[in-house]
């Protein structure tokens, strides 16, 4: 007789993992849950949900307590929730024209920020080299050293490769190709550093801090420089096979025929990014005997007062729309939030998109998505990075730097 197959002590230690991970992905998002409701939300068995909530209690990364008395005589309820963990997180945001860090409580209240205006696009060791230093100049202002920080994470404006935490999309951010951000940050820093997209990190602020708190699947819109999409399904964001997911500022427009950075003709980001806006508007907004200068323009908030001003916004809102109403067809998120500059006009730029949407998309996706301004501005993104160095939001949606 042949011996049974015997499972594979390795492959039940990574179910364990994933089990254990999906656990904390719902105590992350969820500040209290019974065990019936974890098993419910992260679609797992009972006896699954107590063994990795057994576990984690041992450990030390879960707390179990009574919710209260009970009205009868039988046991009264329990409910878990990730235990409070006391100190400074640092959180790191590149965009395409600034650098800022911050330190922030674990509770993600900033104590103190810094930033500075840079080409990030065109000059990454500068731009690396300024966030290390604006990171220890906030801890320093802050009180603290740089082996304080109970966690680090930094936003970048591309797409990282999921398997490697390299730059490897040369059509996006053609001067990163082949660097390692979260290797590079953590070597200047002496810390480890998480890092991921910077639309991936406005989608965890509006998770954590905003817009978005309390939902599973939504799309987070970051409409500024650039224009991409943070994914968030079933609670996780999803990067794709290679991490590239969300590039919507990339999906070619017809009639579109401006050159885009990426090598292509007609790049929804060509017709709509904040600088094509401002200038739209500066246009709008000159007269015979003034010009305005699209530089000394206030910010689109405030523009958005002006009744021509706001239906050119609105107008670039409805160009968006149209690429977020296919994405509305293919996921069914229950909300797109709005970010980035364009995104922080308010409703002119919302209606806009809401249009589109209830224009394009399936009916019955249309009626299922909420359009929403993003309650964090443009700070989504910094406020997403340190959602994420939280020791209690650690989790593997955002992975470390690579080995």
């Amino acid at each position: 007789m042949t011996e049974p197959d015997r499972p594979d002590p390795g492959a039940m230690s990574a179910r364990r993992r994933r089990t254990r991970d999906r656990v904390l992905d719902v105590l992350d998002r969820h500040p209290t849950v019974t065990r019936a409701e974890l098993s419910r939300l992260t679609g797992l068995s009972p006896s699954a949900v107590s063994d990795a909530v057994a576990a984690l209690i041992a450990s030390g990364q879960v707390t179990e307590r009574s919710a209260g008395r009970t009205s009868g005589r039988g046991r009264r309820p329990t409910v878990l929730s990730r235990p409070d963990v006391e100190g400074v997180v640092v959180g790191i945001d590149l965009g395409h024209a600034h650098v800022t860090a911050a330190v922030a409580t674990t509770s993600g209240e900033v104590l103190v920020e810094c930033s500075q205006a840079l080409d990030v696009d065109h000059r990454p060791e500068q731009a690396l080299d300024l966030a290390a230093g604006l990171a220890r100049d906030a801890l320093n202002r802050a009180g603290h050293a740089t082996a304080d920080a109970l966690g680090i994470a930094a936003g970048i404006p591309g797409p990282l490769d999921v398997r490697t935490q390299v730059v490897r999309a040369p059509s996006i951010l053609a001067d990163w190709v082949g660097r390692s951000p979260a290797v590079e940050l953590s070597e200047r820093l002496g810390h480890p550093v998480i890092v991921g997209n910077d639309a991936d990190m406005g989608a965890r602020g509006e998770q954590a801090y905003g817009a978005a708190q309390g939902l599973d699947d939504f799309l987070y819109i970051k409409a500024s420089h650039g224009i991409g999409a943070g994914i968030v399904l079933s609670g996780v964001t999803y990067r794709g096979s290679t991490g590239i997911a969300g590039e919507i500022g990339h999906t070619q427009l017809p009639g579109a025929t401006r050159w885009c950075r990426c090598g292509s003709q007609g790049c929804l980001e060509t017709v709509v990014s904040i600088g094509a806006v401002r200038r739209q508007l500066a246009h709008v907004l000159s007269t015979a005997a003034s010009a305005v200068d699209e530089d000394s323009l206030p910010p689109l908030v405030e523009l958005a007062r002006d009744p021509a001003a706001a239906r050119v916004i609105t107008d670039a809102g409805r160009t968006v729309g149209r690429v977020v109403a296919d994405l509305v067809n293919c996921l069914n998120p229950a909300a797109v939030i709005l970010g980035g500059e364009l995104g922080a006009a308010g409703e002119p730029f919302a209606a806009g998109v809401r249009e589109s949407v209830d224009r394009y998309a399936q009916p019955a996706g249309a009626q299922a998505v909420d359009v929403l301004s993003g309650r964090l501005g443009t700070r989504a993104e910094l406020l997403g990075t340190i959602a994420v160095a939280a020791p209690a939001r650690h989790g593997a949606t955002f992975p470390g730097p690579a080995a």
